[in-house]
Parts: structure tokens; C-alpha cells; sequence
């Protein structure tokens, strides 16, 4: 679950909403019914009315769905919204919607049960032919030198003079840890797409491909560095690849 000030910090990623917001905005017609998959303090939802959506259904299991409540009374919005403390996959709508959007996915986007929920919600919550916001994610990996992240990761483990080698195979071994500054700088080989997740089709949550990387400078390698492109629509997306002019700060 998010706190409200880490949603405050995923709202001000200029890169995130702009695009969500001109996928939206492309997405919503007058009158159509929209759910919002993980609405958070509810910033989808408001947009979706302020773009003309007659009903809108805002998800979400956490009480941040308090805030989403107290916003869209204070924007006028109260009576087009209706709100649903829970899972989408224990929620069935009156009518399918014409749009589903949602942004679960995390930092990759199998975080949680981000997939599986998008296939339940596909299924029944979305009419034939409906618009799926986003619609796909391109999964990148690159080798990276990244010495200060491996350091403060490791340095707990050479403190106090005993030997914590027990440890250190684990720490070392771990998926997930995340580089606080990440340039392109770091990437030690050209990175390679090895996967791609199609929301309008996708079933498995398990995902697998093949990777080769040519080691292109000198140094240590201290990992694995995943990221995804999104296309929220055949038009708009972001990424928050290394290399990218404005980031995502997914």
C-alpha cells in the first residue's frame, strides 16, 4: 500500500501524468462509464469527469480512498463517482465500462497482483472492445556498474570486525535492489528488450525471454538493471529507461 505522500510524489512525475493524462483525455467520451483500477487520492477519477465521464468507479483496497472521497466532493464531482473500498477482482460494476484505467504496476510492472488483476478486470469489467489504459509495457534490462549502491548495500556486513559472509551470498543475490540516481552513465553494455506485456491479451502473470549482452567499457559489473516503456494508448507512453531525456521516476 501506498502512503498519500508517496502518491503526492508519484502525481508530480511530470512524465507519468502528462502522458496518463493525454491518454485519458483521447480516451473518454461524454457520458461513458470509466473504472479506475487503484485510484489512490483519486487524481484518474477527477480527470476522467473533468474530461466528461458520466460514472466513473474508483477501486482501491487502501484508506487513501478516503482522500479520493474528500476530493471529489470538494471539485464538484461527488455525484459521478462511486467509490469502492477493495479489490477490483471482488467488485462487479452495474455495467461494463467503456474505459479501464489503472497504473499498479510499481516499479516493474509485476508488482502484486498487478497482472492477474488486469486480466480479471479485462474480462468483466471492460465492455467488448472497450479502451484499456495502458495497453503495453516493454520490459529492458543492461549490465551496470553501480559501486556506491553496491556498497551501501554491503556495508552493514563489514561493520563490527565479525565475518557476515552468511549473509553477504544472500544481500548479493537479492532481486530488487534500486539505484537512487540512474543515469546512462552506469550501463556497461547496450541494453536488450527481453520481454513485452500486451494488457489487451496478456493471461499469464509469469513472463520470460532471452538476453545477450556485449560488455562495451571497462569495470565491475554489479548487476542487472530492469526498466519498462509504456504505451498507454498507440499514441502516448513514457519510460523510465536510464537513458530517457525526462524519466519516469517509477
Amino acid at each position: 500500500m501506498y502512503s498519500i505522500s508517496t502518491y503526492g510524489y508519484m502525481m508530480t512525475d511530470e512524465a507519468r501524468m502528462d502522458a496518463y493524462t493525454e491518454a485519458l483525455r483521447r480516451a473518454v467520451t461524454p457520458g461513458c462509464t470509466v473504472i479506475d483500477i487503484g485510484t489512490g487520492p483519486g487524481i484518474f477519477a477527477l480527470l476522467a469527469c473533468r474530461f466528461g465521464a458520466g460514472r466513473v468507479y474508483a477501486i482501491d483496497p487502501s484508506d487513501s480512498i478516503v482522500v479520493a472521497r474528500e476530493a471529489a466532493a470538494a471539485n464538484g464531482f461527488a455525484d459521478r463517482i462511486t467509490f469502492v473500498q477493495g479489490l477490483s477482482t471482488e467488485f462487479t460494476p452495474p455495467e461494463p465500462a467503456d474505459v479501464m484505467i489503472s497504473d499498479l504496476r510499481g516499479l516493474l510492472p509485476f508488482m502484486g497482483s498487478h497482472i492477474p488483476s488486469i486480466v480479471d478486470a479485462r474480462k468483466r469489467l471492460l465492455r467488448p472492445g472497450g479502451i484499456q489504459i495502458p495497453r503495453r509495457d516493454s520490459l529492458w534490462a543492461g549490465v551496470v556498474s553501480a559501486g556506491e549502491t553496491w556498497d551501501e548495500y554491503m556495508k552493514a556486513w563489514k561493520l563490527h570486525g565479525f565475518d557476515y559472509s552468511a549473509a553477504s551470498r544472500i544481500v548479493t543475490g537479492t532481486i530488487g535492489w534500486r539505484i537512487r540516481e540512474v543515469g546512462p552513465e552506469i550501463l556497461m553494455a547496450r541494453p536488450g528488450k527481453w520481454a513485452e506485456m500486451d494488457y489487451t491479451t496478456i493471461e499469464d502473470p509469469d513472463v520470460s525471454g532471452e538476453i545477450e549482452f556485449t560488455v562495451e567499457r571497462q569495470g565491475t559489473g554489479h548487476g542487472i538493471l530492469v526498466w519498462f516503456d509504456t504505451m498507454l494508448d498507440e499514441e502516448t507512453g513514457f519510460s523510465n529507461d536510464p537513458a530517457s531525456q525526462k524519466p519516469a521516476k517509477v
